[in-house]
C-alpha cells in the first residue's frame, strides 16, 4: 500500500503547492524553449524538490506538449515511462550512496550517449551535497561543457556544502516552507479523495504541526486516517497527534502577563496530568507569542485566533514589547531541556519563576 505522499505525489506544475516563484520560472523556460543545462534545487526536506525535478523532466520530453505550453500531458509514452520509473532518459542518482569519483565517472560516460527517445537526457542527483570533493571536481568539467541533450538537476538540503564552483554553473532555486492555508487545503483535498471525514480542527492541527513541510503533513495525516475508515473526530486524533489546548495557552499567557506564577505552574502540572505533550505545548506557545509580537508591532498574520480574544488583546496592549521578547526567549531556551529533563514540568516551572519574579 502506497503512503499518502507517494499516492498523491503531484504530477503537474499546477498540483505542486507553494513554490510559485520556482514554478513560474521553470514553466516560462519550458514555454520559450530556453532550457538551462544545470539547475540547483535547495531547501529543507519534504517541500517537493525531487517532485518538481521529475515534473520538469517529464515536461521537457513530453511528446504531446505543444509550443507555448509547459505542463506534461502524463499520457504519452515518455510521460508514462517517467511516472513508472522506467525511463532511460531520466537518470536519478542518490548521492548519499553514490558519492565517489567512480560513480561520477560512470555518470560522465552516460552523459555522452544521446537520449533514447526524448529530446533531453535528465540527470537528477539527490542529496548532491554528499558528493566527495574529488567527485565534484570530476563533475565540474561536465557542467562546464555539457552536451546539448543533457540537463542536470542537483537537489540538496544543505546548500552550503555544495562547492561554489558547482553552484555558480547552475540556475539556483531555493524552496521555501509552504503556507498554513495551502497545506490545510491540500489535506482537505486528500481526505476528500480518500472518501473519509475528518474534523477540521484535526486537519488544522496537522497543518500547524507540520511547520510548513508538506511531506510531514501528509505522513501525519496518513497516521490519523489509519484510526478509522469512515470518520475521525478530534478526540480520536489525540491518540496520534500530540495536541495542545489553545485555550490553555491563552490562560497560561494571561497568568504570565499578570505575574501569577502560582496559577501558571498549577496549569502546567494540570496539562501534564491530562496527557498534553509539554514539548508540543511549548512549540505552540512560542508560535503564539511570535504572532503576538507581530501584532504588537503592527504586522499581524492572517487567521490568528487570538485576534478576537478581548482578554488577551487588552493584556497585550499593556505589556511592553521588551517584556514580550524576554518571555519568548525564556521558552525558546527550555526546548532542549524538555527533551531530557527527568521531571518533565521542571523546565517550565523554572521559566515561569524567572518571568514572574526575576
Amino acid at each position: 500500500m502506497l503512503t499518502l505522499y507517494r499516492k498523491y505525489r503531484p504530477q503537474t506544475f499546477a498540483e505542486v503547492i507553494g513554490q510559485q516563484h520556482i514554478k513560474k520560472t521553470l514553466e516560462n523556460e519550458i514555454k520559450t524553449g530556453k532550457i538551462s543545462h544545470a539547475y540547483l534545487f535547495s531547501g529543507p526536506r519534504g517541500l517537493g524538490k525531487t517532485t518538481l525535478a521529475r515534473i520538469f523532466a517529464k515536461a521537457v520530453n513530453c511528446e504531446k506538449r505543444k509550443i507555448g505550453q509547459s505542463e506534461p500531458c502524463n499520457e504519452c509514452f515518455s510521460c508514462r515511462e517517467i511516472m513508472a520509473g522506467k525511463s532511460l532518459d531520466l537518470i536519478e542518482i542518490d548521492a548519499a550512496s553514490n558519492r565517489g569519483i567512480n560513480e561520477i565517472k560512470e555518470l560522465r560516460e552516460s552523459v555522452r550517449f544521446p537520449p533514447s527517445r526524448g529530446k533531453y537526457k535528465v540527470f537528477i542527483i539527490d542529496e548532491s551535497h554528499q558528493i566527495t570533493s574529488d567527485a565534484f571536481n570530476a563533475l565540474l568539467k561536465t557542467l562546464e561543457e555539457p552536451p546539448e541533450h543533457a540537463i542536470f538537476i542537483l537537489v540538496t538540503t544543505e546548500l552550503h556544502k555544495v562547492p561554489f564552483t558547482i553552484a555558480s554553473r547552475c540556475q539556483k532555486f531555493n524552496f521555501r516552507k509552504v503556507q498554513f492555508e495551502e497545506i490545510l487545503n491540500r489535506l482537505k483535498k486528500i481526505v476528500e479523495l480518500e472518501g473519509l471525514k475528518v474534523d477540521e480542527e484535526v486537519l488544522k492541527n496537522i497543518a500547524r504541526q507540520s511547520q510548513g513541510f508538506v511531506r510531514d503533513a501528509e505522513s501525519l495525516l496518513a497516521q490519523v486516517l489509519s484510526l478509522n475508515d469512515k470518520e475521525i473526530t478530534l478526540e480520536e486524533a489525540k491518540i496520534i497527534l500530540p495536541l495542545s489546548d489553545s485555550e490553555k495557552i491563552n490562560e497560561f499567557l494571561k497568568y504570565l502577563l499578570e505575574k501569577n506564577s502560582s496559577k501558571a505552574i498549577k496549569l502546567i502540572n494540570q496539562c501534564l496530568e491530562e496527557g498534553i505533550d509539554l514539548k508540543q505545548f511549548n512549540s505552540d506557545l512560542i508560535e503564539f507569542l511570535r504572532k503576538l509580537i507581530l501584532f504588537k508591532i503592527g504586522s499581524p498574520l492572517e487567521n490568528d485566533s487570538f485576534s478576537s480574544d478581548k482578554i488577551i488583546l487588552s493584556l497585550v496592549k499593556e505589556i511592553k514589547i521588551n517584556d514580550l521578547i524576554k518571555i519568548i526567549e525564556e521558552f525558546i531556551k527550555i526546548k532542549t531541556s524538555l527533551e531530557y529533563s527527568e521531571i518533565p514540568q521542571l523546565p517550565f516551572e523554572l521559566a515561569i519563576i524567572k518571568i514572574c519574579h526575576l
